[in-house]
């Protein structure tokens, strides 16, 4: 996504130039984060992203663009291990 001046985290995740992971290992990384959204869940967020995956995959076999949103919807949340707000 390109650099936009009025939007903060762009000018300082834009560029990747902190770290940089494959989609595995931050689906990986979120695993370490407690969702304030949903604290008291007793499964890794990972299985999250891949319940929801699988759910759209049932629900909606032919449209595989789907599949892999419901599987990276979660990925920003990231953040919150970088010092971003959740």
């Amino acid at each position: 996504r390109p650099h936009h001046p009025s939007h903060p985290q762009s000018a300082q995740y834009g560029t990747c130039s902190l770290r940089k992971m494959s989609v595995m290992e931050a689906l990986e990384l979120l695993d370490q984060l407690v969702d304030e959204s949903d604290p008291d869940v007793d499964f890794p967020n990972s299985f999250h992203a891949y319940q929801t995956a699988e759910g759209i995959r049932r629900a909606h076999p032919d449209k595989d663009w789907f599949h892999l949103v419901g599987l990276l919807h979660d990925l920003g949340k990231v953040l919150a291990l970088f010092g971003e707000p959740q």
